[in-house]
């Protein structure tokens, strides 16, 4: 069973950094809908390619409530909420297996 537990920890560690990854992306994004950014830097391509898989289904469902755009604000808030729950969860699974 110590297989399981410590896959468990690195999955758990693996989800965290991914979910860390998301908000920093998201955060990127929101800044740079803020400034007329390049659409030809690389840098800008790149958030865009990684945080619009993220944020278009959101964008399709919610209505627009005065020009702004809440999909940022509830893909981060689900990023929180599942690092503060689902991580800690996989984590503490894990050390009853490994107790």
């Amino acid at each position: 069973m110590f297989l399981v537990g410590y896959f468990l920890q690195a999955l758990a560690g693996l989800l965290h950094f991914l979910l860390s990854a998301v908000i920093i992306v998201v955060v990127a994004r929101a800044v740079l809908s803020w400034v007329s950014p390049d659409p030809y830097n690389p840098i800008v391509r790149i958030i865009i390619q990684l945080s619009e898989p993220l944020l278009y289904p959101l964008r399709r469902r919610l209505p627009v409530l005065g020009g702004m755009d809440l999909s940022p604000m509830l893909v981060i808030l689900a990023a929180y909420f599942l690092d503060g729950f689902l991580v800690p969860s996989l984590q503490r699974i894990a050390q009853n297996l490994l107790a």
